[in-house]
């Protein structure tokens, strides 16, 4: 299936914008820096203990991929779902790959570009082991210039899952529990009395700013719906694009000197994903957030609907991205992997004179990647998918 034309865009704008940040400084840094700094990513009790399990049983034969390498040389581009989609039938069972080498990779996040991941299959039970015996960077340290990361994490290490999927989803995705937007301040004048407003054009902005200079631009929020229910689970901003802010506002004299003159602040467009107007609302741009995503199974089980597709499609494929009726409140997590639905169709049996009616079982359809969770509602990566996904459709703990 083609990508989705706004999936296109966004690609081409992470590129542009460099928005997956830059690796390293003007001088470059090496691996061997970025190990001694060595970040504290999540690691949850339970995903230590299935790795502890694992570490000291391996994993069974049966638990392997058909095509299981005996060997694979780590490779900028690579990701841990990468890695252990080649090693054991289902990707998502992350920290059995850790467990199987827990001994030499003690952050599953710090595996890096030139390790040599060995599969041992002696005793019936398969482990992994690195094959230059340490559990860091490769021995030749590679230096890296400066780069628009593709999927390294800051500190050289590979990511989870592919980042330039979702990287531009991270700010832009955004649910409101209520309408805040409606007291955000608000685009009221535009340069030259223009109707529409492109990259490096000037806008004029009246609201509260908060001493913040960059901003989100989205229009009217769109309330989301429970599909079941008709619940109202939040409101999603409509993304516009960015803005920064030039000059504040404050207040001027009139011509006549009796009164005062509103003087709002100025911002210029920074990107543009549609063209900004006159009340559209402005939202302060959040820091980005590149901690590991860690992919896991639900504690408990999980099962919900999928309430939209990402940017107003009707269906969805492979790297779209949808948003789920679950949430915080829910127990959802960033990096939780569930399994996808398709619903089995009633239909008459036309072997049968009485033609009786017959519901199909559900089928499964692939599986999604939770990467933002807010209160009620969640987005999620379509990492597989063997037909398009629909708002309505079903998903459950994998």
């Amino acid at each position: 299936m083609r990508d989705h034309p706004l999936l296109s865009q966004r690609r081409r704008q992470v590129l542009r914008a460099t928005s997956l940040a830059i690796v390293g400084s003007a001088g470059g840094w090496s691996l061997g820096t970025a190990w001694a700094n060595e970040p504290r990513f999540p690691i949850t009790p339970g995903q230590r203990a299935t790795a502890q399990k694992v570490a000291q049983d391996g994993v069974a034969l049966e638990d392997l991929a058909p095509n299981a390498p005996d060997s694979h040389t780590v490779q900028r581009g690579d990701t841990l779902w990468d890695i252990s989609k080649l090693f054991l039938k289902s990707p998502w069972r992350w920290p059995q790959l850790w467990g199987m080498n827990l001994d030499q990779i003690r952050n599953p996040h710090l595996i890096f570009p030139g390790q040599v991941l060995l599969l041992d299959k002696s005793g019936g039970r398969a482990r992994l082991r690195v094959a230059n015996g340490a559990g860091g960077p490769p021995t030749n340290t590679v230096k890296l210039s400066p780069s628009v990361r593709g999927e390294l994490l800051d500190n050289g290490a590979i990511a989870s899952i592919p980042l330039h999927l979702i990287g531009p989803f991270l700010n832009e995705a955004v649910v409101f529990e209520s309408n805040e937007l409606d007291q955000a301040p608000r685009i009221v004048a535009t340069q030259e009395g223009r109707v529409l407003l492109s990259r490096g054009e000037l806008a004029y902005v009246r609201g509260e700013l908060g001493g913040a200079r960059d901003f989100r631009i989205f229009r009217e929020a769109r309330p989301m719906l429970d599909p079941l229910t008709r619940e109202l689970l939040g409101y999603e901003g409509q993304y516009v694009g960015t803005a920064e802010l030039l000059r504040s506002g404050g207040t001027s004299p009139t011509a006549d000197g009796k009164g005062q003159d509103i003087v709002p602040a100025t911002f210029t467009i920074k990107t543009i994903r549609q063209e900004a107007n006159i009340g559209d609302r402005l939202w302060r741009a959040p820091a980005m957030d590149w901690t590991a995503f860690v992919p896991h199974a639900p504690a408990t089980p999980l099962d919900g609907r999928i309430v939209s597709i990402y940017g107003g499609a009707l269906r969805a494929g492979q790297s779209q991205i949808v948003a789920i009726n679950r949430g915080k409140r829910d127990g959802v997590e960033r990096g939780h992997v569930l399994a996808m639905w398709r619903a089995g169709s009633r239909v008459p049996d036309r072997t049968d004179p009485t033609r009786p009616m017959l519901q199909l079982p559900d089928e499964r359809n692939g599986h999604i990647f939770v990467f933002r969770v807010f209160d009620r509602v969640s987005y999620a990566l379509i990492v597989t998918t063997t037909e398009p996904v629909s708002a309505g459709d079903r998903f459950s703990q994998p």
